[in-house]
Formats: C-alpha cells, sequence, structure tokens
C-alpha cells in the first residue's frame, strides 16, 4: 500500500500547488500550470528509486514522446496557426457575424450548444469540434457581453456528446472492443443514460439564454470570409482526419486572405507563426504530463488503483461502481480518456463477467464515466486547447462545465437505480 500511495503522489504533488495553493490565493494565475507541471514532474523522477537516474528520465522521456502524445501536440500546432490566421484573416469574426445574425440572442447558448453536440456526434472526436468552435464561442461571447469561460464550457460540453456517443469515436471504439459488444448495442445503453442528461442541459441553456441579447447592429457578413470555418466543420464531418482538416483550412486562409488583401505572403506566415507561439505553454503541459503520468504507471500507480478498488466487489451494483470508479481514477491519472478504457478494460470485462454485468452496460459505464472526468480536469486536451484557442485559463473554465458533469450523475443513477433495466 505504501509503494502504491508513494507512486501516486506526484499528482498529488501537482494537484495541491495548482489546485490547492490557488484555491487559497482566490487566484488561478498566481501559480502557472507549467511550473505545478515542472515540480510533480522533477518530484516522480527523484522518488522512481531502485533504478538509475538516466533510466528514470529515459522513462519519463517516453512517456513525454509516446505516439499519442507527438499527435497531440502536432494537433495544437496546426490549430494555433490555422486559429490565428483565420483570425487575421477575417474568418472568426464573420463566422461570429452569420451566427449572431441567423440565432436571435436568446437562443446562441442552446443553438450552439446543439450545433457543438452534432458536430461532435458527425466527427467523433472532442478535440476536433473543439478546435473548430471555440474561436466563433469566444467571439460570440465577446459581441454579446457574454462570459468567454461560459461560451467555451458550452463547446467542452458539448463536444463530449459526440465523444461519448459516436460511432467512429476512440472511447466507443476502445470500450465496445474490450467488453466484446456491438458498437450499436452500446449506443442503444448510452443513449438511455446521457440524451435525458443532454435534453436537461439544453433547457438550463435555454432559462441562461433569455438574459443574452444580441448587439442592435450586426455588421455585414463576408460570406468569402467564412468559408475556411465552414469547409473546416464540413470535412471534419464527413470523417476526414482533423489534421488534414486543419491544414486545409491553413491552406483556405492563406488563399483567401491574400486574395481579399487581409495580408501577404509574409503576413500569412506570420500570423501561422504567432498562432504556434501561441500554443507554446499547451505544448509543454502535453510533454510533461505524458512524462509524469508515464512515471506514475512505471512505479506501479495504476496497478495499485486497479487493485484497490476489486479488493472488495460483491455483488452487481458493487462491480459496475468498481469499474466507474476504476475508468475514473486511471483517467484522472493519465489524462486520457481512450487510454484510461484501454488500461482497464480488461479487467472490468473480468470484474462484469464475475458479476453478471451485462458487458453493453459495462461498455457504456467505462466510456461515460471517462468523459466524465476527462471533461472536467483542467490538464486533459479538451480544456487545455480550448483555453488556448480562448485565451483562458482552464480552471476559469470549469464552473461552467455542465455537461459534462450531468452525464456522469446521470451513469451514477443509472447504476444505484438499476437504468435502464433491461440491461442492468
Amino acid at each position: 500500500m505504501k509503494k502504491g500511495l508513494i507512486a501516486l503522489s506526484p499528482l498529488a504533488v501537482f494537484m495541491v500547488l495548482y489546485l490547492v495553493t490557488s484555491i487559497i490565493a482566490r487566484d488561478f494565475y498566481k501559480v502557472p500550470i507549467t511550473v505545478a507541471f515542472m515540480v510533480a514532474s522533477a518530484y516522480a523522477v527523484v522518488i522512481s528509486g531502485g533504478i538509475p537516474l538516466r533510466k528514470r528520465i529515459d522513462v519519463f522521456s517516453a512517456g513525454a514522446g509516446k505516439g499519442q502524445m507527438m499527435l497531440m501536440i502536432w494537433i495544437f500546432i496546426l490549430a494555433g496557426a490555422f486559429a490565428h490566421s483565420a483570425k487575421e484573416m477575417g474568418a472568426i469574426d464573420a463566422t461570429v457575424h452569420l451566427a449572431l445574425d441567423i440565432l436571435p440572442g436568446n437562443m446562441l447558448l442552446a443553438g450552439l450548444f446543439l450545433a457543438t453536440c452534432f458536430i461532435s456526434l458527425s466527427v467523433g472526436t472532442s478535440v476536433g469540434t473543439i478546435v473548430a468552435l471555440t474561436p466563433i464561442a469566444a467571439g460570440i461571447a465577446e459581441q454579446t457581453g457574454t462570459p468567454v469561460a461560459l461560451m467555451t464550457a458550452v463547446v467542452v460540453g458539448g463536444s463530449f456528446f459526440g465523444d461519448n456517443l459516436s460511432f467512429i469515436s476512440d472511447t466507443t471504439i476502445a470500450a465496445t472492443a474490450t467488453q466484446g459488444c456491438k458498437l450499436s448495442d452500446k449506443f442503444r445503453v448510452n443513449s438511455f443514460i446521457v440524451i435525458p442528461a443532454a435534453i436537461v442541459i439544453l433547457a438550463v441553456y435555454l432559462v441562461m439564454g433569455i438574459g443574452i441579447h444580441s448587439p442592435q447592429h450586426v455588421p455585414e457578413v463576408n460570406a468569402v470570409k467564412v468559408v475556411p470555418y465552414i469547409t473546416v466543420l464540413i470535412t471534419a464531418v464527413f470523417g476526414m482526419n482533423v489534421m488534414a482538416v486543419l491544414t486545409t483550412g491553413i491552406i483556405l486562409t492563406g488563399i483567401i486572405g491574400i486574395y481579399n488583401g487581409s495580408f501577404d505572403m509574409f503576413g500569412w506566415f506570420e500570423a501561422m507563426g504567432d498562432g504556434i507561439k501561441g500554443m507554446g505553454e499547451l505544448i509543454i503541459i502535453t510533454m510533461m504530463a505524458g512524462g509524469l503520468m508515464e512515471t506514475i504507471k512505471h512505479n506501479g500507480g495504476i496497478d495499485f488503483i486497479i487493485n484497490r478498488l476489486t479488493r472488495h466487489v460483491s455483488s452487481k451494483r458493487g462491480a459496475e461502481l468498481a469499474v466507474a470508479g476504476l475508468v475514473s481514477l486511471v483517467n484522472l491519472c493519465t489524462a486520457n480518456n481512450t487510454v484510461a478504457i484501454i488500461t482497464v478494460g480488461g479487467i472490468a470485462k473480468q470484474i462484469g463477467d464475475r458479476f453478471g454485468v451485462d458487458n453493453r452496460k459495462c461498455a457504456s459505464i467505462l466510456d461515460t464515466f471517462s468523459c466524465t472526468m476527462q471533461g472536467v480536469i483542467p490538464y486533459g486536451a479538451q480544456l487545455l486547447m480550448a483555453s488556448g484557442l480562448a485565451q483562458l485559463n482552464p480552471v476559469s473554465i470549469m464552473p461552467y462545465l455542465y455537461y459534462p458533469l450531468a452525464i456522469g450523475i446521470a451513469a451514477m443513477f443509472s447504476i444505484l437505480f438499476r437504468y435502464p433495466k433491461r440491461y442492468s
């Protein structure tokens, strides 16, 4: 037990240094998140006893440089280049004006949530949806006087609707593959649990939107400048790889921007460069988080969590709660919901088979609780991406994350009250 707690202690160091200290200071900008990760990472390397220092650093570096981390960093780089060049070209302002022109003010929150849910369901990735819609949400917030953190949270929340339900989502594929059930069956179970939660949150946004008013004079929409965002959304919906989607968007911003005189070739290059530099902190955080989590795993922290949670299971309800707790804690440690599902999927299958848990329900629990946890941790890729694009501290978005919390509560009720009956 002592060894397991020591293995997990770097995560506690990060939480105390970043969250607790910031809460005490009542200012989440007092401790930069990069510094918190640096201290926690150095501490993790120091406590990894029994092997030479160089080997400890190699373990950390292997985690920081994993293929999944590198892919995320490439997405950050392309997203930064696209977002800033689109802003300089006028695409964001044009798209915001189009949204304000189409939707009445009191429908902006609900309309944005619905659009995000639809796009994420089609795309199957929360990160891709966030990249496409966060700059638009931030622009609408500034135009209407709505808190930018609230508008950004609407996009982050809606992005997890598709991440959790889409047939092409990594989490759905991982959950069904590890539990041995069909995608359609898992979708059916999940729908009973999360769609009511989505309807409740939509109603909340309708009520909250009553006080929002569109500007009296919305500038005329320059339709050509909207083309990069429309293209990004359409290509994403049709299943194009997110990196190809962003590259297409970057090329279009350059062509249109140079054509209408927003910038010349060198101005386009400068805009892309500034956007990439703006993502520097996210790239550093991603690499340090990957290294930190790999060190925790190497020291036995993940195995400790799994063993402690499965020791006292004695009923079907207890088995479902154990699976929920297991995937949530591992997600907290890995900051990646797909990795968390793959890590505990085999154990969850064994627990489910032993206590008669329907494998479709087990897959739904794995997916929903991992998405809940991923949706609220400030160092997850989704919140980091959203905060970077909206130029916010990730913690400032957390109080408005209604949908990830709603699906977590709905999933907990489904366990406690044996719902839906057919699968429980």
